[in-house]
């Protein structure tokens, strides 16, 4: 694909009632809590309004811009999706292990031409604000500090291209892609390449991805707490996600 879509940080606006409408409480010295890990993010209460996409145009959270042509849109269907990010870690007392977190708050939209090929300004959003591990204090530590999601609540991948694909999906047969793109946490943008398989059955797309970065890449300090001894600078993301055609 020659299209390329640069993406430039938006600029948010939280509106508390549609939090509350979410499930998502902000509590008082305490950070942003999910008390439903599958808030759609239809409804988080982030609205963006995006300068400067350059061939993407304008867009708002998790959609393609207006006025890119599509033949098909599939749009994320978040009860069936989920994004999470494993690192590794060695705690005091207890030793190595895998942190976890995951979340199914995510908004997105993949476009296909007319010829089944998947568009550049592909997009999807994620909620940081509700991920959750098994420990309540590293979430909490995570919110207020590491990715700071009071003022960055969103990460938000772009599509720039794929790899792998030299026609339309075969219906029911999975296919291995790279998926190339910007991908945004807090105030930072880098381009990342996922390592996907995605399946069409009927009108639903399904695919996982993943990637992986180190820390120093978007500017995230090591947490500074007595409990974790030692920290991985590697971070995996993973993506399962389950789309259908627009209504």
């Amino acid at each position: 694909m020659s299209r390329a879509c640069t993406f430039r940080r938006a600029s948010l606006a939280l509106v508390p009632s549609v939090l509350m409408a979410a499930g998502i409480v902000v509590s008082a010295g305490s950070g942003v809590r999910a008390q439903e890990a599958t808030a759609t993010p239809e409804v988080v209460g982030v609205m963006q309004s995006v300068d400067g996409l350059a061939e993407c145009g304008p867009s708002e959270i998790g959609s393609l811009p207006a006025d890119v042509a599509a033949a098909t849109v599939y749009t994320i269907v978040p009860d069936e999706s989920a994004a999470r990010y494993r690192a590794q870690e060695e705690l005091a007392q207890v030793g190595a292990n895998e942190a976890v977190g995951e979340t199914q708050a995510i908004a997105g939209q993949i476009g296909f031409d007319a010829n089944g090929m998947p568009l550049p300004c592909s997009r999807f959003d994620v909620d940081l604000r509700t991920l959750k591990s098994d420990e309540a204090r590293r979430d909490n530590y995570l919110y207020k500090n590491t990715l700071q999601t009071e003022q960055y609540p969103l990460a938000t991948f772009v599509l720039r291209g794929v790899e792998g694909m030299n026609g339309p999906l075969v219906d029911g047969q999975a296919t291995p892609v790279i998926l190339k793109g910007d991908l945004t946490l807090r105030d930072v943008t880098k381009p990342v390449a996922w390592q996907a398989d995605v399946t069409l059955n009927g009108d639903t797309l399904t695919g996982n991805a993943v990637t992986s970065f180190t820390m120093q890449d978007f500017n995230i300090e090591k947490p500074s707490v007595p409990v974790v001894l030692s920290l991985d600078d590697t971070l995996k993301l993973e993506i399962d996600l389950t789309a259908r055609p627009q209504a």
